[in-house]
């Protein structure tokens, strides 16, 4: 048996590592990931809505059943004149309506009067889904809840990996709970009162016997 000697000045070839596959597979990783941000704000959204509209739904139901107790009740042989009647009537229907709008209100999350910032920041939350990334947002509020506004901001943008364009501009000329908030393509108004009144019109149709 012959014995050779190794030549140890031989090179070994590696494969080569495509840097650009590897670069494409990280995009659309972070596009990935985005996308499913933006699902989880869209169903936050819609659940909260949801949420309100159920919060109504249940009222209704409230009120016929307070009203249909009430009438069983006077048809059971309870003799009360006409007037006592509807009064008494007039009663249990409100409470019943009252009763329900807290109720939607706290389905909804939204307390108008204690935490007029949240409806601000869904009113934000629903515009970063429609506007094209990285578009410029100014919110202009009453000066004594621009340091709300920022810090509900700054949670958003902890929860999001995009660079979210949102500026806070104090304004005395708005009133305190409403917000005005304007971007390239649209604006949009925020009325505390108005917010407000729509719920009491709806309280009253309920209120009706």
């Amino acid at each position: 048996m012959s014995i050779q000697a190794y030549s140890f000045d031989r090179c070994f070839s590696s494969s080569d590592v495509n840097i650009a596959d590897f670069a494409l597979d990280a995009q659309a990783l972070r596009t990935e990931l985005a996308a499913l941000s933006e699902d989880r704000e869209r169903e936050i959204a819609r659940a909260r809505s949801e949420g309100f509209e159920a919060g109504l739904t249940h009222a209704r139901q409230d009120r016929d059943e307070a009203i249909l107790a009430a009438i069983d009740a006077l048809q059971a042989g309870i003799e009360i004149e006409q007037d006592d009647r509807e009064r008494i009537l007039h009663t249990i229907t409100q409470q019943a309506a009252e009763l329900g709008l807290a109720a939607a209100e706290l389905l909804a999350g939204r307390a108008i009067e204690a935490d007029p910032g949240q409806a601000i920041d869904l009113a934000i939350g629903k515009i970063l889904l429609e506007i094209t990334r990285g578009s410029e947002i100014t919110v202009r509020v009453h000066p004594d809840l621009s340091d709300e506004v920022e810090l509900r901001i700054a949670a958003r943008q902890n929860e999001d990996r995009r660079n979210l364009n949102l500026h806070v501009v104090g304004d005395a000329k708005i009133e305190h709970g409403d917000a005005a908030l304007e971007w390239d393509c649209g604006a949009m108004i925020l009325d505390a009162a108005a917010r407000k009144a729509a719920i009491e019109a709806e309280m009253e149709q309920m209120r009706e016997p």
